[in-house]
């Protein structure tokens, strides 16, 4: 599994800095999230990570590697990537979609090996398209297209996967089923994610990004808290331990609403039914 390292990572638009100086490494293994209000840098981050943008100054290396001085086809054996944006338009079918996954490992005429299909079938089974081979591509609900992208990034099986806001799109059986999936793997994995109660159940580590700076990086407890939430995203919100899976919870507030006091930060075993937190301060 890959160790991955950015390093003093800056990028401008036309003179306009969109990252600054940002530096982590993210472990082998790890599952990382990215969190942030929208304009942070989060998918500007990712791509420069894939090479769809290319970085102003600063280096990205994957195994003391650096990422931009490799081959496409050598990069794209090594990183896995499912992006926010894709071509709804394209004229394929499901299975020939997913297929392209396989494009890193084959000469130019080389056809698909047994093994290749196989992967194809099993990925689709995983995400829930079981049956979905010959369906047209333009076709698919929005929902049904995401799911068949992430199969596409999966046959690539690679050591370290991009995923930006993943659960775009997808119904909440199916974000569950996704996370599961993806954590299952036990790869690198670097995510960009949007709903906050997701990203406590599932991600080892979070790095919260704003006006395209690193502002923090920590374990899921040592990032979410109330402050954190109210000084990054102007909400108020209560966060506690879930007593079923042990997980941060987090309830969103109206803009009007306090908490009468009572601190938000962390609720012990005992879950949301009594308060033992401190109190805040105004």
């Amino acid at each position: 599994m890959l160790k991955v390292q950015v390093k003093n990572l800056k990028f401008s638009i036309d003179k306009k800095e969109i990252l600054n100086d940002i530096s982590f490494d993210i472990p082998k293994g790890a599952f990382i999230g990215i969190i942030g209000p929208n304009g942070s840098g989060k998918s500007t981050l990712l791509k420069n990570i894939y090479r769809l943008y290319k970085p102003s100054s600063g280096n990205i290396l994957l195994d003391n590697k650096e990422l931009s001085k490799m081959k496409d086809k050598d990069c794209a054996r090594e990183i896995a990537v499912l992006a926010q944006e894709s071509n709804s338009q394209f004229d394929f079918t499901v299975e020939q979609i997913v297929k392209m996954g396989r494009y890193p490992y084959k000469s130019m005429f080389e056809d698909y090996s047994k093994k290749d299909l196989q992967m194809v079938r099993d990925m689709l089974k995983k995400v829930g398209l079981d049956g979905y081979s010959d369906r047209s591509f333009s076709n698919l609900s929005g929902g049904e297209k995401q799911r068949t992208l992430i199969a596409r990034a999966l046959v690539q099986d690679t050591d370290f996967l991009i995923l930006d806001e993943p659960t775009n799109h997808l119904d909440i059986g199916y974000q569950i089923q996704l996370m599961d999936l993806v954590k299952s793997l036990n790869i690198t994995t670097l995510s960009a994610i949007h709903d906050m109660n997701i990203a406590s159940m599932y991600c080892d580590y979070l790095i919260v990004m704003k006006e395209g700076k690193i502002i923090n990086f920590g374990t899921v407890e040592e990032v979410i808290t109330s402050e954190m939430l109210k000084s990054v995203f102007g909400v108020n919100a209560y966060v506690g331990i879930n007593p079923v899976n042990k997980k941060l919870q987090i309830s969103f507030m109206h803009t009007h609403e306090h908490v009468n006091g009572i601190g938000v930060d962390h609720i012990h075993e005992d879950g949301f039914s009594g308060v033992h937190s401190h109190h805040i301060h105004a």
